[in-house]
C-alpha cells in the first residue's frame, strides 16, 4: 500500500470518528424537540395535598404524603427529606414558621433524638404527570417539635423544583 493511500485512509477514519463523536453528543432528554429548559412543577391543584404548612402529627402515626407532579417533557424522580427545625432556621423556598407552645423549651435544650428522613423515589419512565402518594411512618421515639418536610422533584433533564413545609410532631 502506498504512503499516500495510508494517509488518505487515516484521514478518512479520523474524520469519520470526529463526525460520529459530534453527532453522538446531542441530547435526547427532550424527545427530539429541542432542549428541556423548564422546571418541573409540584402542585396541589385538584387533590388533597399533604402535608401542608403547620400541620400537626403524632409520634407513632404516619404522614400520608400526596402531591401532584408534572413536567412539559418527562419526570425523573423525587426526594423527601424531613429534618428538625428546633433552631427555627428557614429555607429560601419556605418562609412559613409555625408558632407552638413548646418553642421556648426547645431553645434551651438539645434534642435527644431528632428525626431525620431522606429517601428518593423513581417516577416510572415516560411520565409527564404523576400523583405521588405514600405513607411515611413517624418513629415513636423521636423528639417532638418543629420539623421541615421538603420535597425535591427532578425532571429527566435534571431540572429541580423544591417545596418545603413546616410541620409539628407531638407526643
Amino acid at each position: 500500500m502506498k504512503t499516500s493511500n495510508i494517509y488518505t485512509l487515516l484521514a478518512t477514519v479520523l474524520l469519520s470518528v470526529f463526525i460520529l463523536g459530534v453527532t453522538a453528543c446531542g441530547s435526547d432528554d427532550d424527545g427530539g424537540n429541542g432542549k428541556d429548559m423548564t422546571y418541573p412543577v409540584i402542585s396541589t391543584e385538584g387533590i388533597t395535598a399533604n402535608p401542608i404548612d403547620c400541620q400537626v402529627y403524632h409520634r407513632g402515626d404516619v404522614i400520608p404524603f400526596c402531591y401532584l407532579f408534572s413536567d412539559d417533557t418527562e419526570l425523573g424522580s423525587y426526594n423527601i427529606e424531613i429534618h428538625s427545625n428546633f433552631d427555627h432556621h428557614t429555607h429560601s423556598h419556605s418562609s412559613v414558621e409555625c408558632h407552638h407552645d413548646h418553642e421556648e423549651e426547645e431553645a434551651d435544650t438539645e434534642p435527644a433524638n431528632p428525626w431525620v428522613f431522606n429517601r428518593s423515589y423513581i417516577i416510572p419512565a415516560g411520565q409527564r404527570s404523576y400523583k405521588a402518594q405514600l405513607d411515611i411512618p413517624i418513629p415513636a421515639d423521636i423528639t417532638p417539635g418543629d420539623y421541615h418536610f421538603m420535597v425535591r422533584l427532578t425532571d429527566r433533564a435534571g431540572w429541580q423544583q423544591l417545596h418545603a413545609v413546616a410541620i409539628e410532631i407531638e407526643d
